[in-house]
């Protein structure tokens, strides 16, 4: 997909908020000439780069710009079996969120999600981000939720919605694309139940993977809580290529310093709802 962005230039991403998409070439394709093909496009179009997030068949040169981890946990086994190989801290969690009387509600309405976005404002405002607009939720619903293929689960303690998870589906894998929370009610561990609801629905409905997403390799705590579900962790390289130097880099535009963080964390979150629908069309 192209984007064309005052800020961070015209270019090609595959795909745009994704956590990864490997290429989909058959093996008669040689991929070298895939390759010679998007970046003769990209100079046709003035693009100043492309990404490609995931890759194995790449040239021996080419040095991936950024890296993360990914998490998959097997739904093939029982509930039961399943729940047996997640770490004893883990099931602990899921068991105190149980006793604590929290309500799951799983559903696919544009109420839910909407309901989430609140949460992840939160959410965002925690960890000094702006959050994505409204309408990139809503965009959601009608394009991936309304079409049967993803689910809001959502956990309410006391009335109030303290946390939520957002959900894609396709083919036999399911992926955990959103997190949100209230931290006040980090105690509760509604995350936990939240995710072993899921696991659940899925097992229900057939699926064969749940991927829990993309992991910063400096963020171990995160690394630490999803390896505590029995999952298997897998490498993915994003590789960027430079139209105009001519070959792959690895000076992948980064996420914001700290210093913006700490300001964003001190702004109310109407603010950083409006600086979010400004700025988050040239992210990607």
């Amino acid at each position: 997909m192209e984007i064309k962005s005052i800020v961070t230039g015209k270019r090609g991403v595959s795909l745009p908020f994704t956590d990864y998409c490997e290429p989909m070439v058959h093996e008669s394709i040689p991929f070298q000439e895939l390759l010679s093909n998007i970046i003769a496009y990209g100079k046709q179009k003035s693009w100043r780069s492309f990404e490609l997030r995931g890759g194995q068949n790449l040239p021996s040169g080419a040095i991936a710009s950024a890296t993360y981890l990914r998490h998959t946990l097997d739904l093939t086994d029982s509930p039961e079996k399943l729940f047996r190989t997640f770490r004893k801290g883990t099931k602990s969690a899921i068991k105190k969120a149980e006793k604590e009387k929290i309500k799951i509600k799983t559903d696919c309405s544009e109420d839910s999600i909407m309901e989430f976005y609140e949460l992840n404002c939160i959410t965002r405002k925690f960890h000094g981000l702006p959050p994505q607009p409204q309408s990139f939720f809503k965009s959601i619903y009608q394009h991936i939720l309304k079409e049967g293929s993803g689910v809001v689960i959502l956990a309410s303690y006391e009335g109030t919605n303290i946390a939520g998870g957002v959900f894609f589906h396709f083919s036999d894998e399911a992926i955990y694309k959103y997190g949100a929370s209230k931290r006040e009610y980090q105690d509760l561990r509604a995350t936990n139940l939240i995710i072993w609801n899921s696991i659940n629905y899925y097992l229900k409905e057939g699926y064969r993977r749940l991927c829990f997403g993309r992991t910063e390799l400096e963020n171990e705590g995160l690394r630490i809580f999803k390896n505590g579900w029995g999952t298997q962790e897998h490498v993915i390289n994003y590789y960027k290529y430079d139209l105009r130097r001519v070959h792959f880099v690895n000076d992948n535009e980064g996420g914001l310093s700290r210093y913006p963080a700490m300001i964003f964390s001190k702004m109310p979150i109407r603010l950083l709802k409006v600086i979010g629908d400004v700025v988050y069309k040239h992210m990607g």
